[in-house]
């Protein structure tokens, strides 16, 4: 095993930039790589900085439609040109000069991982500056051009795979990894989401459980508004850790989107990063449980680019690279110092949000029982009642 993480990242990854305004500052990026130096996380023995280049057109095109990736060069090249019925020069996914440079190599850097932690060279790949889970095979949508997390995960399947999970964690449904890979039964994707009723992109119900040749294999959680801590850990571990452990994958990928915040201004549950950092540590855990360690972590959403995005992933950064971060300790001084000269406020102080005395969480597991006049319940139940049986599991009990 040459190292235990690799994990992508450059400073270009800020050209993905979709302007001033816009809620996916390239910012957010570069606090998380400044954080993840400060603690010395990228000097670690085992880890390894991985510099990707730009993904090639018949790499995209095993998820992309060739026509789509032209269109997308088109607005790259003029963003006037931009065409809106690709999703492109939209409000939420503006064109700009670079964006199919800027996209692809995006792709690439999970593609590059992938291939790192299939090929045995790592055990856990980290790609913070992916999680484009919005992206369809024909269209741009929600601020995410390509699917890089399709993309990684086409990869192993070409590549000798034959069942991989994939875990979505991300406030906003996972909707582009599932179509993709609607009618394929080697892809398990798990969806825990705020419902689609108050929130973009508007799907993700417990019913949509794959295609006639998948039954099953989609698996979504879609819950209130107002979910707080140990509420959203009962619905991620009481859906995903039973039915991953029943698929059993050669490889399990995460998403990480950490607009779950209860400070984040596009949604509105009320996660602190001590969840976040439990639900991370839960999956690296069921990674080498039922994977060997086959674990491909990667970013997504988060919108509170100062005092939530750069903790949340550098403890994902940490715990791949098996050092993980007591919630506890101090951001360094040179960060916040940084940050304070880069965007005019303070960073956060510590690395967790939650007082040592409220740590742990704590979780109810599923097996003390369903409440159902709880509304997080509900919602587990109505996944695990559609999908529980096509893995052999029984919904009610674990």
């Amino acid at each position: 095993m040459g190292a235990t993480a690799h994990v992508v990242w450059d400073d270009i990854f800020t050209a993905y930039n979709f302007g001033p305004g816009h809620p996916m500052a390239p910012l957010r990026l570069e606090l998380t790589a400044r954080l993840a130096e400060s603690l010395g996380l990228f000097d670690l023995p085992g880890v390894s900085v991985v510099k990707p280049e730009v993904a090639d057109d018949e790499l995209l095109a095993t998820v992309h439609d060739p026509e789509y990736i032209a269109a997308v060069k088109v607005a790259s090249a003029d963003p006037a040109e931009a065409d809106p019925r690709r999703g492109l020069g939209t409000d939420d996914d503006p064109a700009f000069l670079g964006m199919h440079e800027a996209s692809a190599r995006i792709a690439e850097g999970t593609r590059m991982i992938c291939e790192a932690v299939w090929r045995g060279e790592t055990k856990h790949g980290v790609n913070f500056c992916g999680g484009l889970h919005h992206a369809m095979a024909d269209r741009a949508s929600g601020f995410c051009i390509y699917n890089d997390i399709a993309v990684g995960i086409q990869w192993l399947l070409d590549n000798g795979a034959e069942r991989v999970a994939y875990v979505d964690v991300d406030v906003h449904h996972g909707d582009g990894v599932e179509s993709i890979f609607w009618d394929d039964p080697r892809v398990l994707t798990i969806s825990v989401h705020e419902n689609g009723r108050v929130l973009f992109p508007g799907t993700g119900w417990p019913a949509d459980i794959g295609g006639a040749n998948a039954e099953g294999t989609s698996v979504n959680v879609a819950l209130p508004p107002g979910v707080t801590d140990s509420a959203w850990l009962r619905s991620v571990l009481s859906v995903a850790d039973p039915i991953v452990r029943a698929f059993r994958p050669e490889v399990l990928v995460s998403q990480h989107g950490c607009d779950t915040h209860l400070d984040d201004p596009l949604a509105h549950l009320a996660v602190t990063v001590d969840a976040q950092r439990y639900a991370m540590e839960s999956m690296h855990q069921l990674a080498h449980e039922v994977c060997g360690g086959k674990w491909i972590a990667l970013g997504g959403g988060g919108y509170e680019v100062v005092d939530v995005v750069p903790r949340s992933w550098t403890h994902l950064t940490a715990i791949a690279a098996h050092r993980p971060i007591d919630p506890q300790t101090e951001t360094p001084q040179e960060w916040r110092d940084f940050v304070e000269r880069r965007t005019g406020r303070p960073g956060p102080t510590r690395m967790g949000d939650l007082p040592a005395a409220n740590l742990p969480i704590w979780v109810q597991p599923w097996s003390m029982g369903y409440n159902p006049e709880s509304p997080v319940d509900r919602a587990v139940m109505a996944a695990r009642e559609a999908t529980f049986a096509h893995h052999g599991l029984d919904h009610y009990f674990d």
